[in-house]
């Protein structure tokens, strides 16, 4: 992986971010609309559509599933353009497999976007190329964790919340609090947590609940005392751990849910509706518990020098057009991002039951979505806060 000063890539990005503002807006595309000077791409749907049966196929970086053949093979047949993909095994991962130049797109979560648009390896977005962004739900656009200065960077793929899980052998169904797992030392060797980082936020997002001293606002904007106070939680929790698991090994926390290895821990939706699909299912409860939670909000991604632009382009158009993100929100186990997904999927109570129109829930307050760890403490505190190189020298030594 590439290595810039951060001060000067990220003054870089200011200068740029500006000039593609004064464009967007002489354009008449609207504040989180950009013009793209990628090259290769279309300036125009026709030019686009007529430019990709040329390119015929797109390489995506992806969350393993998020280009299920069953909605792939169907772009493939209405685009001319072949879907190739690499999973990601971790958001590092596909900001290390990007920065190689040999990809089109990637579906990224937030702890990885403003990485990827400091190291400009991704272009800023024009949406009026993309006509089903009209319809993504108001929530999901100009979100910090892809939008910088009023440009939009990407697509919305979903949404769902990082969940408390439990077998309910284990705790009471009434149980609505994070305490269980913080830190855990009642179900010694039968937690079951998310490897990565940016599970620091939610140790430090259960402090700000329990020690408001701490004056924690934010979960991914940590000064030295808030961020060395969520380590030592984690420290202490890290004895009580039983097995870690990430994106690309997600399969065992089912399987160790089913033989009571694990007890309880941190989820995605997505797990759970594979514990219920076992035979016979495996009783659990997973919940957003009092205190909050973090969550994930994917954006598809454009590469700032994509071999095949107009592929990717129409891919990301594709992707949250509510045909295909009916079946992929209702397949993984997540909100779509598109509101007239909600009248196509099997279930016709999907969309209610994940919340998916349903602001209130996804608040600021009760889902913190991943964001990238920065120096800039977002406030008066100034550059005093630890970036991402340091939650991830911090996560090793919890690890150890």
């Amino acid at each position: 992986m590439r290595r810039r000063n951060r001060a000067a890539v990220w003054a870089a990005l200011g200068l740029l971010v500006a000039a593609l503002s004064v464009v967007a807006a002489g354009c008449g595309g609207g504040s989180d609309s950009a013009s793209t000077d990628i090259e290769g791409l279309g300036s125009s749907l026709e030019e686009i559509r007529a430019n990709a049966k040329d390119e015929g196929e797109v390489n995506l970086v992806i969350w393993a599933g998020y280009a299920d053949k069953s909605w792939a093979n169907a772009f493939t047949t209405q685009t001319g353009c072949k879907v190739n993909t690499k999973d990601g095994a971790s958001s590092d991962d596909m900001v290390d497999l990007m920065s190689t130049g040999a990809y089109d797109g990637v579906s990224a979560s937030g702890d990885a976007t403003l990485r990827l648009i400091a190291n400009e390896d991704v272009a800023p977005v024009n949406f009026d190329l993309i006509p089903n962004y009209a319809d993504v739900f108001e929530g999901l656009k100009n979100q910090s964790y892809n939008t910088v200065d009023g440009v939009g960077y990407g697509v919305p793929h979903g949404r769902g919340a990082n969940l408390m899980v439990w077998r309910n052998d284990t705790l009471p169904a009434s149980n609505d609090t994070w305490a269980p797992i913080w830190p855990g030392t009642d179900y010694k060797g039968k937690l079951s947590i998310y490897d990565n980082q940016i599970f620091i936020a939610d140790a430090a997002l259960y402090l700000k609940a329990t020690q408001p001293d701490l004056n924690i606002t934010n979960p991914y904007e940590l000064d030295e005392d808030q961020f060395n106070a969520a380590v030592d939680l984690l420290k202490q929790q890290r004895p009580n751990i039983g097995e870690y698991w990430d994106g690309a090994s997600y399969a065992k926390q089912v399987t160790s849910f089913k033989s009571g290895e694990s007890a309880l821990g941190t989820t995605w939706q997505y797990m759970v509706n594979l514990m219920a699909a076992e035979k016979p299912p495996v009783e659990v409860t997973a919940i957003v518990p009092k205190e909050g939670t973090t969550g994930w909000s994917d954006t598809w991604m454009i590469a700032s020098k994509a071999a095949h632009p107009n592929c990717m382009y129409l891919w990301m158009d594709y992707i949250i057009s509510p045909e295909a993100n009916a079946k992929v929100a209702e397949w993984f186990g997540e909100a779509p991002s598109n509101k007239n997904a909600c009248s196509l999927t099997t279930d016709p109570n999907h969309c209610k039951t994940y919340h998916a129109d349903d602001e209130a829930y996804w608040a600021p307050e009760n889902i913190y979505f991943w964001n990238t760890p920065q120096a800039n403490c977002g406030d008066d505190r100034g550059d005093v806060c630890k970036t991402s190189e340091d939650w991830r020298a911090a996560w090793t030594e919890i690890k150890g």
